[in-house]
């Protein structure tokens, strides 16, 4: 039977990589995006042109009161465009970049971080556990800024710390149902996140590069069919873990 993956900001970057990745190992994909419509309509075609089915679904990760009609949403289009009550799996990858010193973080950045990275996958996990079918998995995004400390991360890395957290209690608490539930943690990589320093700044991308084992920076394609394996049969004894990915940055 074909599976079904929601991943949340699923428009751009590794959201998006994700999806496609999960398509070209035989998956259908619903994803969620905050307001690129014109990238999400994008991605829907890119992955029916590899012969998979996609639904878009506009959701604000960060606003729990839009959850249960979220919920409701996403149980109709299973029914009408699958002809099912269930979803295999769920990877919470929607997410933004603060760059800020502790002294210098607002409240509204720190709230705006939470909302989004923690509260909300907290929040819309719980509300999506009646549609995900036992045996099935959850993937939470992290970052390599929970294990090493550059300054101006603190709020974005605290709240990521926070989901490995709740990654293992998922683990725990659900493993009777057979779902898994791990952690990825990107490195540093090549995307539009924090408006693009990595890719667009040479200096940092070079500094970075030289801190990594591998020699570079990462690209979205090390991200995103990395985490659909994570998804595949073969990994079914895997969860309660954090895994890093990050070319082997600073080790």
């Amino acid at each position: 039977m074909t599976t079904i993956s929601l991943v949340t900001g699923g428009s751009r970057g590794l959201g998006r990589n994700t999806a496609l990745s999960i398509a070209r190992a035989g998956g259908d994909v619903v994803f969620t995006y905050h307001s690129r419509a014109d990238d999400a309509r994008q991605v829907v075609a890119e992955i029916a042109a590899l012969g998979r089915k996609a639904i878009a679904l506009q959701l604000n990760s960060g606003a729990v009161a839009t959850f249960p009609a979220f919920v409701d949403q996403l149980r109709g289009v299973l029914r009408d465009t699958w002809q099912r009550d269930t979803l295999d799996h769920l990877v919470n990858n929607a997410g933004h970049g603060e760059h800020a010193s502790i002294a210098e973080t607002t409240e509204a950045q720190f709230d705006r971080l939470v909302d989004v990275h923690f509260k909300g996958v907290f929040f819309l996990t719980g509300a999506l556990l009646p549609l995900l079918a036992d045996g099935g998995r959850i993937v939470n995004l992290s970052s390599g800024l929970t294990r090493t400390s550059i300054p101006g991360y603190a709020a974005y890395a605290a709240a990521k710390g926070a989901v490995e957290v709740l990654t293992r209690y998922l683990a725990k608490e659900l493993g009777a149902r057979g779902i898994a539930v791990n952690t990825v943690a990107p490195g540093a990589i090549e995307t539009d996140f924090g408006g693009g320093a990595v890719r667009d700044n040479p200096d940092l991308n070079r500094l970075l590069a030289g801190m990594t084992a591998l020699g570079r920076v990462g690209v979205a394609d090390d991200i995103g069919p990395m985490i659909a394996s994570l998804l595949a049969p073969g990994n079914r004894w895997v969860t309660a873990q954090r895994i890093e990915v990050s070319g082997g940055q600073a080790i």
